[in-house]
């Protein structure tokens, strides 16, 4: 994995961080939406990394065939 950003679990926690800090509600109005943008780039990288992860899941699957087959994850767990 190169070294683009932070991990996602880095990601996580920085948002942890900064839901933490809006919800106290003390911060100044510009560094309250600096915050939230930051948040909103975050989310977004996060869901990216997910649905990259999913796509290497599922072209790990593979069928009798050999072909990759997409199962929904509760079926694949069995």
């Amino acid at each position: 994995m190169s070294n683009k950003g932070p991990t996602f679990e880095d990601a996580v926690k920085r948002l942890d961080e900064i839901v933490k800090l809006l919800e106290k509600g003390d911060a100044p109005l510009d560094s309250s939406l600096t915050l939230f943008e930051e948040g909103t780039a975050l989310v977004k990288m996060c869901s990216k990394m997910l649905d990259d992860a999913e796509l290497k899941v599922v072209r790990l699957m593979k069928g009798s065939d050999g072909q990759p087959v997409e199962l929904p994850f509760e079926e694949s767990a069995q």
